[in-house]
């Protein structure tokens, strides 16, 4: 099914390419972007970061110079960003792809990401900087248990709702409650967006011993390219949400003393494999994707290719 069919007589197309962590997705939309002339929006909530390209896997410069990429690479790590910023962002880069274009390619695995640009997001008040500052200041002083029995207090209908091991998400759902003086729940609608494109959701699928297999292998990969390295670097700033992700918070256990380097190795590649299979749950509860098998005797730009040809 294609969905979010164009209200007005534009003729462009959105490709997504999505799926679960370490599938393939970059080299696929780069080849994809070859193939039909356009470029790429990044839909990783890490990748935006600057300084830490070998554990978030984001797009090499020579990858980005073959083909153009967008939202890599452009924050600095103690930055707020929000999906409500990346849809606002995203779909302002897109009418400047669609003037040179018929086509532009979205590619990455936050799902929050994805779900925004594709259909919609609440208006939500913008957080000011006090509020902001001053929640990171306490949530920083007495943790994570504390934010979440914060957030109970002030919103119990979204306490059951979100996942608690987010806490990227509980405290956004915080600072909200505290900026709008009501709940975050009172705020969602849940109303879906109508853009003025095509949209084509694809999301790549393996059988899961392969996609875990290949996880375990990229983690071994980063840390050839250097990730040990990388993240001393900003072990330093480890108090920050953009470093509070797999991979870095295992390794500032290491450098803590609390794991030797082979745990905690083994436990970003459990962590990822636990977070791919949370990828694979959500995604299947869209019936507007496209699954396109990695493995299949199709080749996947083939697939979507195929796609894309469907009226």
């Amino acid at each position: 099914m294609i969905v979010n069919q164009p209200t007005s007589t534009t003729n462009k197309t959105l490709i997504v390419i999505t799926g679960p962590t370490g599938i393939g997705k970059s080299a696929i939309a780069i080849e994809l972007a070859k193939r039909l002339s356009t470029e790429i929006i990044s839909a990783d909530s890490r990748q935006i970061y600057r300084h830490i390209p070998i554990t978030t896997a984001a797009p090499t410069l020579e990858e980005r110079a073959t083909v153009t990429h967008h939202l890599v690479d452009f924050l600095e790590l103690d930055s707020y960003y929000s999906a409500s910023l990346f849809e606002e962002q995203s779909l302002k880069l897109l009418e400047q792809i669609f003037k040179r274009s018929d086509y532009a390619i979205v590619c990455g695995g936050s799902m929050m990401y994805v779900d925004a640009l594709c259909n919609g997001i609440d208006q939500l008040p913008t957080i000011q900087n006090d509020i902001r500052n001053a929640l990171m200041d306490e949530h920083r002083l007495y943790g994570d248990e504390w934010l979440l029995n914060h957030l109970k207090e002030l919103d119990p209908i979204y306490y059951e709702q979100v996942d608690k091991k987010n806490i990227k998400r509980v405290f956004h759902a915080v600072e909200i409650c505290l900026t709008a003086g009501k709940p975050y729940s009172d705020l969602r609608t849940g109303n879906r967006a109508t853009r003025p494109f095509r949209i084509i959701k694809t999301a790549l699928t393996a059988p899961r011993e392969l996609i875990f297999s290949r996880i375990n292998q990229r983690v071994e990969k980063m840390l050839s390219m250097g990730m040990l390295e990388e993240a001393r670097k900003v072990y330093h700033l480890r108090h920050l949400n953009s470093l509070n992700t797999v991979g870095f918070k295992e390794l500032f256990q290491y450098f803590d003393g609390k794991w030797d380097l082979e745990t905690a190795v083994a436990r970003i590649q459990k962590n990822t494999r636990v977070y791919a299979k949370k990828q694979l749950t959500w995604y299947q509860r869209d019936n507007d994707i496209h699954w396109i098998d990695i493995t299949s005797d199709i080749f996947p730009i083939q697939q979507i290719l195929n796609l894309i040809s469907k009226p």
